[in-house]
């Protein structure tokens, strides 16, 4: 069992995590979907099966519930006996119009539950099986827009998009990879935070102009890092961003 490679993806019953799932099963990983709900988690399973993906499983997690997180946690540990990949994928857009001085501190607290203390929750919990790999690797999927760099450059070509609650949440995930990473720097853990691009999905409502498939590669390329590879860093497909 030691030689099979693990991931856990939260969030992965569709979009990007799905992609990301089928990508990671596709190089010999053994798989599990997180997902909020069950049966949305066994559906994507059942599908990945179609594609000819054995090695895939669901596991019901909510990000924002820690009850459900440890019981996530102790369902895998009866399944696996360590843990390679964490991906920290599940996030919402919240109320995306929404400006600093009108958003609604209930708006701001519901982004940022999932996005940010749900990653953190998350890691927190799943670490007792990453330290049980011989080459654990965290992703905490972020976005451009949690970059203060490209926020405040007025050529970038997202620059007019001030989501506030979304972008803030991001920020703060960024700032989780890069404690993490100092706090592991002499061990062979390996955190990153991933920007997959403006990807169609339904955080979008579909209006990215990338695919969920180009999204999770990105992904991917971070989640299976050999031992020279970066941590604490922030990349997308070009490669590093600015924080």
């Amino acid at each position: 069992m030691k030689n099979v490679k693990t991931a856990l993806i939260t969030g992965a019953n569709k979009g990007i995590g799905f992609e990301t799932a089928k990508q990671l099963a596709a190089l010999g990983y053994n798989v599990y979907l997180g997902s909020r709900n069950k049966i949305n988690g066994l559906k994507a399973v059942k599908e990945l099966n179609k594609l000819g993906f054995t090695d895939v499983d669901t596991l019901e997690i909510d990000v924002t519930n820690k009850k459900s997180i440890q019981k996530a946690k102790e369902e895998l540990k009866t399944k696996i006996s360590h843990l390679d990949v964490l991906v920290n994928n599940a996030g919402i857009a919240g109320e995306v119009s929404n400006l600093p001085s009108i958003d609604s501190i209930d708006n701001i607290r519901n982004v940022l539950e999932t996005n940010f203390f749900g990653a953190v929750q998350v890691t927190q919990h799943f670490l007792e099986l990453l330290y049980k790999s011989n080459a654990p690797r965290i992703v905490n999927v972020s976005s451009e827009l949690g970059s203060l760099t490209l926020q405040s450059d007025p050529e970038w070509e997202f620059y007019p998009y001030k989501v506030f609650a979304y972008n803030t949440s991001k920020t703060a995930l960024n700032s989780l990879t890069v404690m993490l990473a100092h706090e592991f720097k002499d061990s062979t853990l390996k955190i990153n935070s991933v920007a997959p691009g403006y990807t169609a999905t339904d955080l979008t409502n579909f209006e990215g102009e990338r695919t969920p498939n180009m999204g999770a590669a990105v992904i991917v390329k971070y989640a299976t890092l050999d031992t020279s590879g970066p941590t604490g860093k922030f990349f997308n497909e070009e490669g590093e961003v600015h924080w």
